[in-house]
């Protein structure tokens, strides 16, 4: 015979209405008797670059301490009233009854809850001493102050923080009403009226504001892991585009490589070992490099037909542009020769990327491309006029220039500015792309070759 015993513990021995109440009061101390007399000085607030725009340049500096203005204008009021309410007959609680409410309200600028139990537990006191006609316990005085100083706590804590509050206040006002009024008027309901609307609107207010800074901090990490996948996918595309180039370089070693021997005649064994080594090295390096591209290929990536463009390519990517209405001058400077292919393919996409560019987002204006063979490299500039067409709205406004669509697949290197940008930077050169002051664009670029590599 087996007996099961089961044990139970404190916590599991607890009906569930306690650990409800529990959580219920647990929340009431972490909103209002946690750290209640914590400094949280109240910070600057963010000023926003659209009106500050309309205010005096003087003022502009200061936009920030506007929040410290609001309360200290409610202030103000506060000891306004205390000046009217008080009773002659205590004049010597007059400093009392004038500057306790105002105090209150400005300690919400550095310990927001304190001011809260501070304005509950003065409020009796100043009811007592201004006349019970006036209201009990809330005083013209304290029913002001304290929808005050609701309103700044509430904006300066957490949401639920203004359900306790509007409780605490609604207890508060319950209890000095049945055990402390003697029969006098009581401003309680209309007090709790107000309060909890003027909860609700700060509140509304406080969720609405942090759902813009979560909307604005996910935008931004939006923004930010979209520039990633673009440079990414245009760093793809470069490495795609130059497998061609580099495959072509190491056949052709594995090529040389294999029929050097039979150029000599009797050659030594250790010159073929060399000779089979080096062969042996290029293949490895050929399979290797497709293998990196079958992992860098989309599911949608076809192979080029035919072999990459250069630079002698370009007079018939200038005639399909003008195809297409645009107008197009190519100046050609220097001794013009034979670059590497590399840097030959990525001068040619990054002319067509900026022609391309042109087309969208400039229509109806003329283009000039300059292609200068330099001693130490290779510059180009493609440089266009202002639109005199309409422009269509950008669906990718970080990667182009401003107001156009992206060019097509087949006209432009991937991403616009973006693309220019990784395949000068991967070539070791300099780019500039910038408005001009005709209102036009610019895009300049500079990739240095080294006489070896010129030599090739």
């Amino acid at each position: 015979m087996v007996r099961v015993t089961q044990t139970q513990t404190p916590e599991t021995s607890r009906a569930p209405e306690f650990h409800l109440v529990q959580v219920v009061l647990g929340g009431l101390r972490q909103e209002l008797f946690h750290d209640a007399s914590a400094y949280r000085p109240l910070q600057p607030a963010e000023v926003n670059p659209k009106i500050a725009r309309f205010l005096p340049k003087g003022i502009r500096p200061h936009l920030g301490l506007f929040p410290h203005t609001v309360v200290a204008f409610l202030a103000l009021i506060a000891f306004a009233l205390g000046y009217e309410e008080f009773d002659t007959a205590f004049a010597p609680l007059t400093l009392i009854v004038v500057c306790t409410p105002p105090a209150v309200v400005l300690l919400t600028l550095v310990r927001p809850v304190l001011a809260f139990w501070a304005s509950l537990a003065t409020a009796p006191v100043i009811g007592y001493l201004t006349g019970y006609d006036a209201g009990w316990p809330w005083s013209h005085i304290t029913f002001f102050s304290h929808l005050a100083v609701l309103g700044v706590v509430a904006a300066r804590c957490r949401p639920r923080a203004s359900a306790w509050m509007w409780l605490v206040t609604a207890a508060f006002s319950l209890f000095t009403e049945m055990f402390l009024g003697r029969g006098y008027n009581s401003d309680a309901v209309p007090l709790l009226f107000v309060a909890a609307l003027v909860l609700l609107a700060v509140t509304v207010l406080q969720v609405r504001r942090q759902a813009d800074r979560a909307v604005t901090a996910q935008q931004t990490v939006t923004a930010q892991e979209r520039s990633k996948r673009t440079l990414l996918e245009e760093r793809t595309t470069i490495a795609r585009e130059l497998h061609d180039v580099v495959a072509h370089h190491m056949s052709v070693v594995a090529i040389q490589a294999e029929a050097a021997p039979y150029r000599v005649e009797n050659p030594p064994p250790e010159l073929e070992q060399a000779f089979l080594t080096i062969r042996e090295n290029a293949v490895a390096a050929l399979t290797e490099l497709r293998r990196i591209l079958g992992v860098v290929r989309a599911e949608d990536y076809e192979a080029p037909d035919a072999p990459q463009p250069t630079l002698a390519d370009l007079d018939s990517l200038v005639r399909n542009v003008q195809e297409a209405g645009l107008v197009v001058e190519k100046t050609v400077t220097g001794a013009v020769r034979e670059l590497p292919q590399g840097v030959e393919l990525s001068a040619y996409r990054i002319v067509q990327e900026a022609l391309s560019n042109v087309l969208r987002h400039a229509p109806g204006a003329a283009a000039k491309v300059e292609v200068s063979y330099v001693l130490g490299g290779l510059g180009l500039r493609i440089a266009n006029g202002p639109a005199r067409g309409p422009v269509k709205p950008t669906r990718h406004p970080d990667t182009t220039p401003q107001g156009g669509l992206r060019p097509p697949r087949s006209m432009g290197a991937g991403h616009g500015i973006t693309g220019m940008r990784e395949r000068v930077t991967m070539l070791g050169g300099e780019m500039t792309a910038e408005v001009t002051e005709d209102g036009g664009y610019e895009v300049a670029a500079f990739v240095p070759v080294s006489r070896e590599e010129n030599d090739q």
